[in-house]
Parts: structure tokens; C-alpha cells; sequence
């Protein structure tokens, strides 16, 4: 197999003045108007993980690098008479907590695989605690929490595009209580959306995407969905509402298109398709299928059961998670780059001629020491350095611009240290809530981002245009009360000249 290309020499970086690349500001343009939010995003390096696909037989696996990046949003209530701790024993007195302290809001995860061929962006979780309500926000404004689920992975989608290199946006959507927040559910301004409204959730989230929200111009844009068990006419009506959704979405899978291994050698075993994701449904179902493979068939790729990816999401139909009543989306966005982005040049580490060069003319200069030794005085360490930013921008594999990384990077221990600390909180109640978040804050250790909102609540108004029929007054809805009008009989009334009078000779005939 070829060895991977590497990148282009005119790496994707953001033009100035093209758009804003601060996340902070991305944020507060989306945020509600006036409000004040704190931003919290820890990421790790690029570091070396397994490959999400295994390779045809015969063929390597792809090396592939993970990034983890985390983003909490916190609020800054004005906080309300609760009791957190009393003065002293046998006392009434309540102790107040101080003013505006941070709340967190909601949080999302996503984890960056890259390859020489591919970018991937996961979706791995999204929660959120239920305090929103406290900021007092106008009935029907939009959800913040859509708004910056969609503008991080834009902000994400943009800051790692490299030129001739496949963009994807990847997510599973199956309704659970809580996923980061722990007793958030007991919390009584916490909505909770079922497996439907869910899925129509994420679509309506990844939409904009693809329309605009994304600042790289991108070749070709498409978004797929399936829905394990259910037909095609159903699985559409969980699409946005747009017009250029019918362009934009199609019901089905692009496994077999995006993968490197059917472009390359065609036809492939089902299991060299399917991706290892964490906690992935799919996931699970891909090893169950291999563990059933004898170790001597294993390296051939083909499974007992399943022999086809059609057969593959007719089982996923009966699986735990997509059966019972239960339904569980799988959505992905697939961002093809031009061939010849217009990108703004950046540098690139030297060539192996030039460096081979240089290392040849150091060699050459190089002297006979000779004469008395003279130590050298050892010199103190006044700063600590932060190893895991030695690491290099741009390679083969993976493109890591300083202006995507979180405002702390954290190797992949602390990292799990610090998702794990949160796991481990209390979210149940307010006074629970303030102290878990500033306890989770504090043990971040990275200065909170604090970004005041600038949007503005969309103004309804009416829409006339010609072609649209109007139907104010002619649609009734279900179970509304009727009026006192609707509930008198109706009589059918004739007038006096529709009236004719029996003749008598008739009524006495007919007696």
C-alpha cells in the first residue's frame, strides 16, 4: 500500500478579516443579548490511538490520532434566598451565598479522529442541567444550547480543514436523563426530549452546517440519517424544515462512500466499514459480530451472520437500543474540500533535503575542542513548560492550529480526571449545583472565558407572499373549546317560496 500524501505545502488557516476565528466571539454572537456566560474548553494533543475501521485483509489500518475537546458554559445568576450552610448550630440564621456565582449551563464533548485521509469530528455527549430558566429568558427564544452545539462544532470543522482532505461530523442521537450531569433529572426545569424529538433536535442542530454556519467554502456538502427500524417516508419527517433540505439530506448511510478502503480496493468486507467509536451502538454490534468469527476466519473479514451493510442495519433494528419502543439516530455530515482551497499560506516544516543540508553543513563546522574545561553554572528553572505544546502543527496525519486547541490542553490522564470529577458531582438541586460547579471550575484550572451575548430575539412577524395560500380562520385545532355559537343546533330554514301547501281534495282522499 502507497504511503499517505503528505499535505499540501498551503496548509488551511483563516484569512484575516475573512471572519472571526475567536471562539469567545463566535459564542457571544449566538449567545441571548446582555447575559453574561463563562466559557470552559479543555482539549488534549493529537495523540496516537487505534484506528476506527479495520484495514481489508492483507492491508495496514490507517494511522489515526485522537483529540478530546470539552466545553462547559457556565451562568451567572443572581442567586436567590437558599440555604447552603447555617451560621452555627441551633441557630436560624441562613447563610446567603454571594452574588452571581458561576452555575454551569451545559456542556458538550467531541472527539477529533484524523487520518491522512480523513478528518472526523464525534459527537460523544451533550448535556445540559436545567438552571437555564434562571437567566429569565423571553418565551419562545431560541435555545442557547442548540446554538452553541452548532457554532463549537463549526468553530471545530473550520480550524481543522485541510485542503484535498474528507471533513466529517458523526453523532449517534439516543434520548437519555442525564449523561454528564449527575442528578440533574431530579432538577424540575430540566426538559428532557424522547427518542423522536431528539433526533429531530440534532438535524435541526447540524442543519445550519451546511448553510452557511460553516466560514470554509467547502467542494460538496451532504447530510445523511437512519434511523434503524424505520421506513423512508418516516425517517424524512425528522429533517429540517428548509428549502434546500431536499438537496441538503438524504435518508440513508455514506459509509461505503466515505471510506478510503472501498475507493482503493472496492469491494470490502461490512466490519472494514463500520467505525469503533466509544460507546457506540453500532460499535458494540460490529465486536459481537467479530467475536463470533473463529480466530483463524478473523483475518479473512467477513462475519457468519451478517454479509452485507444492508443486513447490518436490518439487525441494528432489533438491537437493545433501537427496539422496545426505543429509536436511536445516526447522523453524519460529509464535507468534501476542493481540490485548490483558497488558503492563506502558512509555514511548513522544512523538507528532508533542506534539513539534511543543514545537518551536513553543522557537521562541517564542527571543531576539536582542545584547552582547559570551564563548567558551566547550573541554571535554575523559573517556568514550567508545558511539554505537550512542543508538538508539531501540521503533519501528515493531523492539522492542530493554536487557534483550535482549548484554553488549557491536558494530556489524556488529566483529561479523564477531569470528565471523571464531573461525573462524580451533584446537580440535583441549586445549592448542589453552585457548589459542584465551582468545585469542577476550580479543579479545571484554566481561567474562565467570560463572554456577554449579543443576540437579539427574532421578531415575529407575518409573512405575505404571492403563491401562498392562506389559511388563517380555516384550520381548527384539535380539542379546543368550542364557542357557544358552535354548540347551538343547527336548522335548516326554507324560504316561502320553497314551501307548497297540500290541496284539499289531496288530504281528503288520502284520510
Amino acid at each position: 500500500m502507497a504511503s499517505p500524501t503528505p499535505p499540501s505545502p498551503n496548509p488551511p488557516v483563516n484569512k484575516p478579516g475573512a471572519y472571526d476565528t475567536s471562539l469567545r466571539n463566535r459564542l457571544a454572537a449566538v449567545l441571548p443579548q446582555g447575559h453574561r456566560f463563562g466559557i470552559h474548553h479543555v482539549s488534549t494533543p493529537p495523540t496516537r490511538t487505534e484506528p476506527l475501521c479495520p484495514a481489508p485483509p492483507g492491508e495496514r489500518p490507517d494511522k489515526t490520532y485522537r483529540e478530546s475537546h470539552f466545553l462547559a458554559v457556565s451562568i451567572h445568576p443572581n442567586a436567590p434566598t437558599i440555604s447552603l450552610k447555617r451560621a452555627s448550630p441551633g441557630t436560624d440564621d441562613i447563610k446567603q451565598p454571594p452574588p452571581r456565582l458561576p452555575l454551569l449551563a451545559f456542556a458538550i464533548e467531541v472527539f477529533i479522529f484524523t487520518t491522512a485521509y480523513q478528518t472526523i469530528l464525534f459527537v460523544s455527549k451533550t448535556d445540559s442541567t436545567g438552571y437555564l430558566h434562571l437567566l429569565g429568558l423571553p418565551k419562545g427564544a431560541p435555545s442557547p444550547i442548540r446554538q452553541v452545539c452548532a457554532t463549537f462544532l463549526a468553530y471545530l470543522l473550520d480550524h481543522r480543514k485541510r485542503p484535498n482532505v474528507q471533513s466529517i461530523v458523526n453523532l449517534f442521537a439516543r434520548a437519555q436523563d442525564q449523561y454528564l450531569f449527575p442528578g440533574s433529572i431530579r432538577n424540575a426545569g430540566k426538559h428532557v426530549l424522547d427518542d423522536w424529538g431528539l433526533v429531530r433536535w440534532w438535524c435541526r442542530v447540524l442543519n445550519p452546517l451546511m448553510e452557511g454556519l460553516s466560514c470554509e467554502k467547502w467542494a460538496n456538502t451532504k447530510g445523511y440519517l437512519i434511523v434503524p427500524g424505520l421506513e423512508e417516508t418516516e425517517t424524512r419527517s425528522f429533517l429540517p424544515r428548509t428549502p434546500s433540505s431536499l438537496v441538503n439530506w438524504t435518508v440513508g448511510h455514506p459509509l461505503e462512500k466515505i471510506s478510503r478502503y472501498v475507493r482503493d480496493f472496492g469491494r470490502v468486507p461490512p466490519r472494514c466499514l463500520i467505525p469503533g467509536y466509544p460507546d457506540d451502538p453500532k460499535s458494540r454490534f460490529r465486536d459481537e459480530l467479530d467475536e463470533e468469527v473463529s480466530p483463524r476466519k478473523h483475518s479473512i473479514g467477513a462475519w457468519k451472520s451478517v454479509k452485507t451493510l444492508d443486513q447490518f442495519w436490518e439487525m441494528m433494528a432489533f438491537r437493545q437500543e433501537c427496539s422496545s419502543g426505543r429509536l436511536t439516530g445516526f447522523i453524519w455530515l460529509v464535507f468534501d474540500s476542493a481540490a485548490s482551497a483558497d488558503v492563506h499560506p502558512q509555514p511548513q516544516p522544512l523538507p528532508e533535503s533542506s534539513s539534511a543540508a543543514k545537518y551536513k553543513a553543522r557537521r562541517k563546522k564542527k571543531k576539536k575542542l582542545s584547552g582547559p574545561i570551564k563548567p558551566r553554572e547550573p541554571r535554575i528553572k523559573t517556568v514550567l513548560r508545558n511539554g505537550l505544546l512542543d508538538r508539531p502543527t501540521l503533519t501528515a496525519y493531523y492539522y492542530w492550529p493554536s487557534e483550535g486547541r482549548g484554553d488549557r490542553v491536558v494530556d489524556e490522564a488529566e483529561y479523564k480526571r477531569i470528565i471523571e470529577l464531573l461525573l462524580h458531582l451533584d446537580f440535583s438541586t441549586l445549592d448542589k449545583a453552585l457548589g459542584s460547579s465551582r468545585r469542577w471550575i476550580h479543579e479545571l484550572g484554566a481561567p474562565e472565558v467570560e463572554v456577554i451575548g449579543r443576540a437579539t430575539a427574532p421578531e415575529k412577524t407575518e409573512i405575505h407572499a404571492a403563491g401562498i395560500t392562506n389559511l388563517t380562520g380555516l384550520v381548527r385545532r384539535m380539542n379546543s373549546k368550542p364557542s357557544d355559537a358552535q354548540l347551538q343546533p343547527r336548522v335548516n330554514v326554507l324560504g316561502a317560496n320553497l314551501v307548497r301547501k297540500k290541496k284539499k281534495e289531496e288530504s281528503a282522499s288520502s284520510s
